[in-house]
C-alpha cells in the first residue's frame, strides 16, 4: 500500500514570523520552564527612601537644646562669680566664751545639774546681715547624754557684728528617757571630770541688700570641752581653749536631713 500525504493545517506563513524572531513560538500548555525563566534575577524589594529631612531637625534641635542649656549654665556662673566677688559671704562664726558648772548630782534614774554659760557670735560680711530666731542649747555628756537644756533669745546680727550671749543651763532632777545608757557617765564621774558637747540649734534668716531669703535651719555643735565636777558650792570652770564650733545647715531632702 501507498502511504498517504495528509496537508499540514498550520498556514504556510505561520512560521515566518517566529523564524524571523530567531525561534518557534512556544506551544501550549506551556510548561514551568516556559513560565518562569531560571536565568532571571529573583525580585528583591527596594528600601524605602532615608528620611534625611526629619533626621537633619532631630540634629538640629537637639544642638540648639544643648547650646541653650550651655549659655545658661554660663550665664549661671558669671552671676554667681559676680554675686561671691560683691558680697564675698562668711558663715558666722561661733565660739564658747565661758563655761561654769555650779551644781551636778547624778542617781541611777534623775539628773540635777546647773551650768552658766556664755556663748560670742561674729558676723564677718560687710554686706550681709543674720535674723536669728530662738536658739535651743542643749548640753550633752558621755555616751551622749542630755545633761542640761537652756535657751537664747532671738537677735539680729548685724553686719560685722559681734554678740555675746549669755544663758543658765540647767537640769531639774529630770528623770532619764527610758531605755538611757549612763554607764559612761557614770564612768566619767568617778574620774571627776566630765567631757561636754553643745548643741544649739534654730532657724536663721540672710538679709542681703535688699534681697532676704527664707528661715534655714543651722546647727551649731561646739566639740572637746572637759569640766570638773564642783565640791561644795565653789563652782568650776571648763576649759575651752581648744573648742571648736561647727555650723552645720539642717536641708531636709524628701525625709532625709543633711
Amino acid at each position: 500500500m501507498s502511504d498517504r500525504v495528509y496537508p499540514s493545517s498550520k498556514p504556510a506563513g505561520a512560521d515566518a514570523p517566529a523564524a524571523a524572531n530567531g525561534g518557534a513560538n512556544p506551544t501550549f500548555p506551556a510548561n514551568k520552564a516556559q513560565l518562569y525563566n531560571p536565568t532571571r534575577l529573583p525580585y528583591r524589594p527596594q528600601p524605602p527612601p532615608r528620611r534625611r529631612h526629619r533626621r537633619g531637625c532631630c540634629c538640629s534641635c537637639c544642638l540648639w537644646i544643648t547650646t541653650a542649656i550651655l549659655l545658661i549654665l554660663l550665664l549661671a556662673a558669671i552671676a554667681g562669680a559676680v554675686f561671691y566677688v560683691f558680697y564675698r559671704p562668711h558663715r558666722p562664726s561661733f565660739s564658747v566664751n565661758t563655761l561654769q558648772l555650779s551644781r551636778f548630782n547624778l542617781t541611777d534614774t534623775h539628773l540635777t545639774s546647773a551650768f552658766n554659760f556664755s556663748l560670742t557670735a561674729r558676723n564677718p560680711n560687710k554686706r550681709i546681715t543674720f535674723f536669728y530666731d530662738q536658739i535651743s542649747v542643749k548640753i550633752l555628756s558621755a555616751g551622749d547624754v542630755d545633761i542640761g537644756d537652756g535657751s537664747f533669745p532671738g537677735f539680729t546680727h548685724g553686719r560685722k557684728n559681734v554678740t555675746t550671749l549669755r544663758t543658765v543651763i540647767s537640769s531639774s532632777n529630770n528623770p532619764f528617757p527610758e531605755g538611757t545608757d549612763i554607764s559612761q557617765l557614770k564612768s566619767s564621774l568617778r574620774s571627776r571630770n566630765l567631757p561636754l558637747k553643745i548643741q544649739l540649734d534654730t532657724k536663721v534668716k540672710v538679709k542681703l541688700g535688699k534681697i532676704e531669703t527664707k528661715k534655714l535651719k543651722i546647727r551649731v555643735t561646739c566639740d572637746g570641752i572637759r569640766i570638773s565636777i564642783p565640791t561644795g558650792k565653789t563652782a568650776t570652770l571648763a576649759t575651752t581653749s581648744n573648742v571648736k564650733c561647727k555650723v552645720d545647715p539642717r536641708i531636709k531632702i524628701i525625709k532625709w536631713t543633711v
